[in-house]
Order: C-alpha cells, then structure tokens, then sequence
C-alpha cells in the first residue's frame, strides 16, 4: 500500500475537511457541523496547531491532528496528539503506525521535546495500537474536565 502522508498548510483547508470527516466516521460523531473554511484555515496557519493526512490514491483516508505546547520548563516545545483515526477498512494495516513514525520525526527534526498522546481507559483498541508503537514511558493519569462554554 503506498500511502502519501503530510503536514497540511493554510492551503489545504479541503484536506482537514476530508481528515474531519475520517474523524466523523471513525469516532461515530453523528451529528456533526464544520466549521467554515475561513476558521480551518486560520488554524491551519496557527503554529500551535498541526494536521497530518494519509491518502491512499489521492484519498484522505487517516490523519491526526496535534497541538504544540510551548514550556516554561524547556524552550523545547512539547506535541500533544488530540487525534488520530484510521477509515476502518484502511486499519490494522500499519497506517497508524505510519502516521505515529512520521509525525515523531518531524517533530524530531523541529526540535520538539516530547510528542504524547492519551487513550481513555476503556478504549482497548486504541490504548492496544499506542503500545504497539513502542512509547518511551506508558503514564498512568486521571484528567479532569470542566465544561465551561454554553
């Protein structure tokens, strides 16, 4: 399978719509309203924001999207992985891991710190794939959340 795999720029606002609606699929997030094209292209000029696609044949089929933290401990930025989905018929064929080997390099080569990413409790599948991608350190966290929009 000869997957293309990139960092999205400004320009392609149609390709984190596609790498949206692998999320939509894969995550079950029926439904679900996008948000116009001039706020995804505003993010993806953000550089605390970053999206990486898989196509397959000219097809967004995986991607993930990550946020680059700034420290105050380390000038090194930290990448904190919100998400990473992969078309169901495209999984457990190394996508994934695909995805995972890239985006650590890049981030390597930009002089990031650390990349993490955190899998909830009870989604085997998911905390099985991050295992299997062989993880400096497996941590053990509770996260607290606070809704405090409308």
């Amino acid at each position: 399978m000869n997957i293309e795999i990139q960092i999205l720029t400004e320009k392609d606002t149609p390709e984190l719509t596609s790498l949206i609606s692998v999320f939509e699929v894969v995550f079950e997030m029926d439904p679900f309203v996008y948000p116009d094209k001039k706020y995804l292209s505003g993010l993806l000029s953000n550089r605390s924001f970053i999206a990486v696609t898989a196509r397959l044949n000219g097809k967004v089929i995986a991607g993930l999207t990550a946020y680059v933290l700034d420290q105050y401990y380390s000038t090194k930025p930290l990448a904190y992985i919100y998400d990473l989905a992969v078309l169901a018929e495209y999984q457990r064929q190394g996508v994934g891991r695909q995805l995972m080997d890239f985006f650590n390099s890049y981030c390597r080569e930009k002089g990031f710190e650390e990349v993490f990413v955190q899998a909830d409790k009870e989604d085997d599948h998911a905390i099985d794939f991050y295992r299997s991608t062989q993880p400096t350190r497996e941590d053990q966290a509770v996260q607290f959340s606070y809704s405090v929009g409308s």
